[in-house]
């Protein structure tokens, strides 16, 4: 499996291959913005790892950007530790953030587990019968194809904000805490915390009611979690 570095300083663009490299990964480096988001729409990768502070183009750019055309999972990792840095990551659709300085055998970890994520929910669209299609008013997700329609117009979603809505929309009317959804959209295991959940509702949100008036499906139970209501 291949993994793309963006990142300028190189004594940590190289660190991050050779533990990557020894983990079993092949590992290309760009050292700016617009290198690594040409090398991540063109080539073949299973994960990015992308540092925020860039030349030409920051990471943040580039995120935005490289999950216009591709859900595969991205990894910032930057000396920018504020929450609110955090927050902007997740929110534009990256599916971790690593804080500088990092354990190098925790990114490896890191990366093993949200590639393998990543392939299991691809196998298991591919693996589903056809036609197998859940709606929900005008809300439509495709669990074939991967692909989520609100009235008749497609949405893009990464991985993790189509297993959470799918999650949600296959046990209406159920409240669920944002620890039980961590847990079972992310795993027991996950490195991380329960913000995640918070943002990434509100992208699901954004795309499936604020452009669509009228539309209202994630609710949020004050003090509880959120449900799917129908």
């Amino acid at each position: 499996m291949k993994v793309l570095i963006i990142e300028d300083e190189r004594s940590i663009a190289e660190l991050e291959r050779d533990y990557l490299q020894v983990s079993g990964f092949t590992c290309d480096i760009a050292a700016d913005g617009e290198t690594g988001l040409k090398m991540a729409l063109e080539g073949d990768y299973a994960l990015v790892i992308v540092d925020i502070m860039l030349p030409g183009r920051d990471g943040f750019s580039v995120c935005t950007e490289l999950r216009k055309a591709k859900d595969i999972p991205i990894i910032f990792l930057s000396a920018k530790g504020e929450d609110i840095d955090k927050v902007r990551g997740l929110g534009l659709g990256a599916d971790d953030y690593i804080t500088k300085p990092f354990s190098p055998s925790e990114l490896v970890a890191r990366v093993r587990t949200h590639i393998d994520r990543y392939h299991r929910l691809v196998k298991k669209d591919r693996e589903q019968k056809h036609g197998n299609l859940l709606t929900i008013g005008d809300l439509k997700i495709d669990k074939d194809a991967h692909r989520v329609y609100v009235t008749g117009h497609e949405v893009t979603m990464p991985v993790k904000e189509y297993e959470l809505l799918l999650f949600l929309a296959e046990n209406p009317n159920i409240v669920f805490s944002k620890e039980r959804l961590f847990d079972r959209i992310w795993g027991m295991d996950a490195m991380g915390d329960v913000s995640t959940v918070t943002v990434h509702i509100q992208r699901i949100r954004d795309k499936i009611e604020k452009n669509y008036p009228g539309q209202k499906y994630i609710e949020t139970v004050w003090g509880a979690g959120y449900r799917f209501k129908i």
